[in-house]
């Protein structure tokens, strides 16, 4: 089953030149005024979209761009990147520190939350810039584990017999090059303990090209088990090229999981999630979590309560399988687990 691209398409030229992932990188929107214009909205939209950006700027792929509707403000995939007055309004009890990550830090890019495991904030750059996105203001500039810093975070690594799995995070730890990459996963494959090699990413989404033969070669190319977890909210985001990405990594035998979070305006719909798991499962990739929105500074229009998501999670049980149900999760600073919400 293909996801047709519905809206938008920028003269075809400009996303087909993007030869490499990163040519992506280099033409992504980067101007709110510029993402405004290019879908059609109207111009008072770019009045609030600048000052929303000044603290968070935009970021935003062709590729990405391309599969949103033209003209329409509320469509799903433009929700989550476009800034809006509303990031701007105080919300009691939304902080730049949702979930506890700087109380967890054990040293420079090394993050240690739950038993087993350990995770590295390797970059702090991503491919999108979602305006939910729970880490941004998180203090990268003094916190990465790029290069020198992660002969640190190994160590501590090394030090740590109980740890068996180390997650690559950020930022996304994609937007690195891949001999960066493949030298940390050897570095990591050295550490007799370890047993796993989990990667959490959004470049396989947003800039579907990521997934090249190098990317796949290091994911195999220690004894570490690897495992990939992408992150997708609306079954739009899936088109052929992303379908295909997903493919390859799948044939390539790295399993394949999908962490969403639960927004109002994109997802808040039993028909939207239920599509959500059937596109997921038509790429063999398996529904994995479903987030209660962590309650960063910034994000409060997106946040629907919790009984909202219990219900939708009841009506998804009655209409899919049971592999093809995600759980619905929160995270609670401190807690020695993500919390299952039933």
């Amino acid at each position: 089953m293909a996801i047709q691209n519905s809206g938008y398409n920028p003269s075809g030229a400009e996303v087909t030149s993007c030869r490499t992932w990163r040519d992506a990188m280099q033409t992504a929107v980067r101007d709110p005024v510029e993402l405004c214009r290019r879908l059609g909205l109207p111009p008072a939209w770019e009045a609030a979209a600048i000052r929303a950006s000044r603290d968070f700027p935009v970021f935003v792929p062709l590729a990405y761009l391309a599969r949103m509707e033209r003209g329409n403000p509320y469509d799903p995939l433009l929700r989550q990147v476009l800034p809006l007055e509303d990031e701007l309004a105080p919300a009691p009890g939304f902080t730049s520190d949702p979930v506890g990550d700087l109380a967890a830090q054990q040293g420079p890019g090394l993050l240690r939350k739950y038993r087993g495991r350990a995770l590295m904030i390797t970059t702090g750059a991503c491919a999108v810039h979602c305006r939910y996105c729970f880490r941004r203001e998180y203090p990268y500039a003094t916190s990465h584990g790029l290069q020198a810093r992660w002969a640190a975070a190994v160590a501590q690594i090394q030090s740590d017999p109980s740890l068996t799995e180390v997650i690559l995070s950020g930022g996304d730890p994609l937007t690195l090059n891949d001999d960066l990459l493949a030298d940390l996963a050897t570095r990591l494959a050295d550490v007799a303990h370890l047993r796993r090699l989990r990667v959490h990413t959004r470049l396989p989404i947003v800039i579907p090209q990521r997934v090249t033969d190098e990317l796949i070669a290091w994911l195999r190319g220690t004894r570490l088990v690897p495992f990939l977890v992408v992150h997708t909210n609306h079954a739009r985001e899936i088109d052929d090229n992303v379908a295909t990405a997903l493919s390859r990594l799948v044939d390539a035998g790295i399993p394949v999981l999908n962490q969403a979070v639960l927004l109002r305006g994109v997802n808040d719909d039993v028909d939207a999630l239920c599509e959500l798991s059937e596109r997921l499962l038509d790429c063999r990739v398996l529904p994995y979590y479903l987030h209660q929105l962590d309650r960063v500074r910034g994000a409060a229009h997106f946040e629907t309560t919790e009984e909202v998501g219990r219900q939708l999670i009841a009506q998804l049980t009655v209409r899919l399988p049971g592999y093809a149900v995600p759980r619905y999760v929160r995270e609670t600073p401190g807690a020695p687990a993500k919390e299952r919400i039933e």
